[in-house]
């Protein structure tokens, strides 16, 4: 089986930008969503995958008078998990924001909720306009997110994480009528100004990017490869092989799985499982995660000789979710005899990073230490360096609500799967 999802789409799309598209092969219209990765056209079927050479850059559609000069304004938009790990536990939340990356006191801080409700287009060297340069480095805005963030926090905060971050460039159109009008409202947005003057001494020109397209080709067979929409990781049916996109190349994915029980009706889950090299605290063995986290289990001799390894789910799932699941697992601990090929059954889609799975490491084991003031005394001496991974296939067990993984004690429920292309 190639990896579908296994569950039927609902309104997931509320809080997803809507792109329109042309098929670069025939150029036949298409509507993307921004988590799409994966394209295939409906007039002449040929599949690409959708490749950044920086990140997404996207434009909002105008309703200018003709024959106006629109310039457009750049917005760094951030969208993601953020995890803060505080003294009395783990709190989360759901960023989705907007700011501007170009100083200037005469354009709007934010699009505010215009890249949710409205249909954009990649920017194109086709696209007309003059577009202004951004400045403003995004680990800057990002610190002014997160700064605003932290001011509704009470609790100090002893270590931060994002996952699932988004990140894009939005441009916002504007022209110049004595004022500054919005392109999309036709509204001044300032007050009366020399707008032409204002807007002629900041840095930019015409639209120069454009998206990158990458063959959905098998490097080793040639086989045409498979996944959803918003698949990180494809997979190709003849020679059951996986690849992910590193550095605009197709790169191998090492896969695993652990069998599910004969005749059950089961989805396979992916999860990254981690080894990692941590300091500041002992965590290396199996013993140690058992003392680590005060398990009740009394520890055996070979457990010593079993290495700890760091589990994080490889798809979207919400927030509290998220980091229950990856503490659920890595408590667990998997070990039974795992695999080495695809399973023969349902995937769900990998549409969660490697690199974003490493930045929950040191938070999912803020997480399960116990007592919670040993993560007080020594979070700045805690450090987490993953260092090999092993994309795994979980079976769970489907059933009218949830997915069960008995044997763990886990269960997912199945519209919190259908709903994570929100995220």
């Amino acid at each position: 089986m190639w990896p579908v999802r296994p569950f039927a789409p609902s309104a997931e799309k509320s809080i997803n930008l809507f792109i329109e598209h042309q098929c670069p092969q025939c150029g036949a219209p298409a509507v993307l969503s921004e988590t799409d990765r994966l394209f295939q056209c409906q007039f002449c079927k040929v599949r690409s995958y959708l490749e950044p050479f920086d990140y997404y850059r996207y434009v909002l559609p105008h309703n200018a008078p003709k024959g106006r000069d629109l310039i457009y304004f750049p917005y760094w938009r951030f969208k993601g998990m953020i995890f803060s790990c505080l003294a009395t536990g783990i709190q989360n939340r759901f960023l989705d924001a907007s700011r501007q990356a170009l100083h200037s006191s005469f354009f709007p801080a934010s699009v505010g909720l215009r890249s949710q409700a409205m249909k954009l287009r990649f920017v194109t060297p086709e696209t007309r306009g003059r577009f202004l340069r951004p400045t403003l480095p995004f680990g800057d805005v990002r610190s002014t997110f997160m700064d605003r963030f932290n001011r509704t926090v009470c609790n100090p905060i002893l270590h931060q994480a994002h996952i699932g971050e988004s990140l894009s460039l939005l441009y916002a159109p504007f022209y110049a009528d004595k004022k500054l009008i919005d392109g999309v409202l036709n509204k001044p947005v300032s007050a009366e100004l020399d707008a032409e003057a204002e807007m002629a001494r900041l840095a930019g020109g015409p639209a120069d990017w454009r998206m990158g397209f990458i063959p959905t080709l098998c490097p080793h067979c040639g086989w045409d490869m498979q996944g959803d929409r918003d698949a990180l990781v494809l997979f190709c049916k003849n020679c059951c092989s996986m690849w992910q996109v590193r550095r605009r190349r197709w790169s191998k994915v090492n896969v695993a799985h652990l069998p599910a029980a004969p005749g059950s009706d089961s989805v396979y889950l992916p999860f990254w499982r981690i080894r990692a090299e941590v300091s500041g605290i002992s965590l290396n063995s199996y013993a140690d995660l058992v003392k680590l986290a005060n398990l009740p289990k009394v520890v055996q001799p070979d457990w010593h000789r079993l290495p700890h390894h760091f589990w994080s789910p490889a798809f979207k799932v919400r927030p509290q979710r998220f980091l229950r699941l990856a503490s659920q697992i890595t408590l667990c601990q998997p070990r039974e005899h795992l695999t080495a090929r695809v399973p023969a059954g349902p995937l769900h889609t990998v549409n969660l990073p490697l690199s974003e799975a490493r930045e929950l490491l040191k938070m999912s084991l803020t997480g399960f230490v116990r007592p919670k003031k040993i993560v007080a005394d020594r979070i700045a001496d805690i450090q987490v360096k993953a260092k090999r991974f092993l994309l795994v296939y979980l079976p769970f067990e489907a059933r009218h609500h949830d997915l069960v993984q008995a044997a763990f004690n886990v269960a997912i429920n199945r519209n919190q799967l259908a709903l994570a292309g929100n995220l």
